[in-house]
């Protein structure tokens, strides 16, 4: 398709696209090369300014939550020390904590979906690129539009608005809108669309294995409303597509159809680009990732991506190296120097598209911004609405020390930590509440070869206690039990699901006890885990383990404040059993 940068998402007028063109034209080949690369700014000392704008000449860099103290005015140095303005990006999923450590959290954009009020797709936006930009960061990794289609997903999950498309793409356009009021280019991502299969791309290639008119229905909906409504930036996941792929190209091989999108002239160019009339950028999604690092090997993939109609690197391995494998590709023939400026153009005109050519430095009040009022309030008024009571077969709720004062707490995370700050403020929110609580340990410094030695250590004594303690013994020192989830999605994870700590399979940490008291689960990050603790009497979905939200959860499991979320995923994962 021809570049054309009047046209969205760009709709630069002449001056910004003279601009746009004198820059290219005065760039050196190095100038070139560092504009299509998008590495980590893991340090922003005056060293490594120096460093990331002259000596390498990036484009772009990515920073993970920073100490807010001095942010600003370091970004703003490594923008007045550069040739070229640049983009600066965070991944603002679920707030300003994305980009600064005080940031506001507001929730997770699963938990922004269940409150069925699509004006709180509006407030993440609005909230993460307001803090963010406050400190001159101006790009968002988000909004994620990837639809929940597979309960075994360990990395889509909460990070999205749900199963429904219709859902994904009204949130995801709120968000955008404030993006674009912050001055803040949003990305969507992660094309050709995450969450169909169980396996995450950060450990192999990943497949969405939609049919062409299965994708086209779904994903390839959303995408392609948002692309027409001028969204300026696709994230392109190193996820493949097959049959969308042989549907669009039918010459291709199975393993050609295999390739990921982020290595898919066939996704990239002829789906995106030529069918779905994208004509804004496209990053890769990092490329540190396995998915992108085992089809071929760096020195061919890296050039062959820009070559196949990506314009930006995101990550590096070795800065240098990939310096080196672009000026090699360019040599022998694997990225052709139109493709190139091409790639370029669309840096630049992205650049120009939201002023940097004119004013690159902020000058904001940013304490003004960070963790204002309204935010804070948007935050309570989210998690009211999004915390969900997915079943309560007993008639539990709401809970009462008159009723059941004893409590068997069990708060498990993903690390099991004896020491956790999470697990402590719930055991204190329960003790507020007038309940009495024991928290179970999570982590026993136990050796199973104590057990022959003459003298029994406390350790063993406390084990084998709890081993062989008796079901009378256990029910008559407790009402009732509780477990709370914090088990967030994380990558390189190859599952998230409950991971309960088995001394000998009879440790209490199993809910071998449903049968004999109130069972109240709580999960405050994963919505599918109903599947492993299906005998669970009353079960609620939080979506978010803010503070705001852990409030509402206490409002309303003791009948403060009614239950109004809506899950936005089939909380029962499709099982009979979850539902009892």
């Amino acid at each position: 398709m021809k570049l054309d940068l009047r046209a969205k998402p760009f709709n630069l007028n002449d001056e910004k696209i003279a601009w746009v063109n004198d820059t290219l034209g005065e760039m050196t080949l190095d100038e070139k090369i560092g504009q299509v690369l998008c590495p980590t700014l893991s340090n922003l000392d005056e060293r490594s300014i120096e460093y990331f704008t002259h000596t390498l000449k990036v484009g772009a860099g990515m920073i993970r939550p920073y100490d807010l103290e001095g942010l600003q005015d370091s970004i703003n140095a490594l923008q007045n020390n550069s040739k070229i303005p640049l983009l600066v990006a965070a991944n603002l999923e679920n707030g300003g904590n994305g980009a600064v450590m005080q940031g506001t959290l507001f929730a997770n954009p699963m938990g922004c979906a269940a409150t069925g009020d699509k004006l709180n797709g509006y407030r993440l936006g609005k909230i993460a690129c307001a803090e963010a930009a406050s400190v001159g960061v101006n790009w968002a990794f988000a909004p994620i539009i990837d639809i929940d289609r597979n309960y075994h997903n360990p990395i889509t999950n909460v990070r999205t608005f749900g199963s429904d498309s219709n859902t994904v793409t009204d949130f995801a356009r709120e968000y955008i809108k404030a993006a674009a009021e912050e001055s803040v280019i949003p990305t969507i991502k992660h094309f050709p669309g995450d969450g169909k299969d169980e396996r995450d791309q950060h450990l192999l290639v990943s497949v969405n294995d939609c049919t062409y008119e299965e994708w086209i229905e779904s994903y390839g909906k959303v995408y392609q409303t948002l692309i027409d409504e001028g969204a300026p930036a696709v994230m392109a996941g190193h996820i493949a597509a097959p049959y969308v792929a042989k549907a669009v190209n039918g010459n291709l091989s199975d393993a050609e159809a295999l390739l990921p999108a982020s290595q898919s002239k066939t996704l990239i160019t002829e789906l995106l680009r030529h069918k779905m009339g994208f004509n804004g950028l496209v990053i890769t999604d990092s490329t540190l990732m396995v998915g992108y690092m085992q089809n071929m090997p760096r020195i061919k993939a890296i050039p062959f991506s820009i070559e196949c109609g990506v314009d930006m690197i995101l990550f590096n391995r070795k800065i240098e190296e990939d310096i080196a494998f672009l000026k090699d590709g360019i040599k022998d023939g694997i990225l052709s120097m139109q493709r190139l400026d091409e790639a370029v153009t669309r840096i630049l005109a992205l650049k120009a598209k939201i002023g940097l050519n004119e004013n690159r430095e902020v000058k904001k009040n940013y304490s003004a911004v960070i963790g204002k009022p309204d935010f804070i309030k948007w935050t309570m008024e989210c998690a009211d609405k999004a915390v969900t009571l997915v079943k309560d077969s007993k008639k539990l709720l709401p809970i009462s020390p008159l009723k059941s004062k004893r409590i068997y707490l069990n708060v498990i995370e993903n690390v099991a930590d004896n020491n956790s700050p999470f697990a402590e403020d719930i055991k204190n929110r329960f003790e507020k509440e007038g309940f009495t609580v024991t928290l179970r340990k999570r982590k026993y410094p136990f050796d199973p070869a104590n057990l022959t030695l003459e003298t029994i250590t406390p350790e063993v004594n406390e084990a084998l206690k709890e081993t062989m303690c008796s079901t009378d013994e256990f029910v008559r020192e407790y009402d009732m039990a509780v477990i709370v989830l914090n088990m967030q999605t994380a990558s390189n994870a190859t599952v998230v699901r409950v991971n309960w700590n088995v001394l000998f399979g009879m440790g209490n940490d199993l809910p071998w006890y449903a049968g004999e008291m109130p069972l109240l689960v709580i999960s405050v990050n994963n919505p599918y885990h109903l599947l492993d603790i299906p005998m669970a009497h009353a079960y609620i979905n939080a979506y978010t383990n803010n503070k705001a939200t852990l409030d509402s959860v206490f409002d309303k499991i003791t009948g403060r404040s009614k239950f109004k979320g809506i899950s936005p995923v089939d909380a029962f994962c499709g099982k009979a059993d979850t539902k009892l």
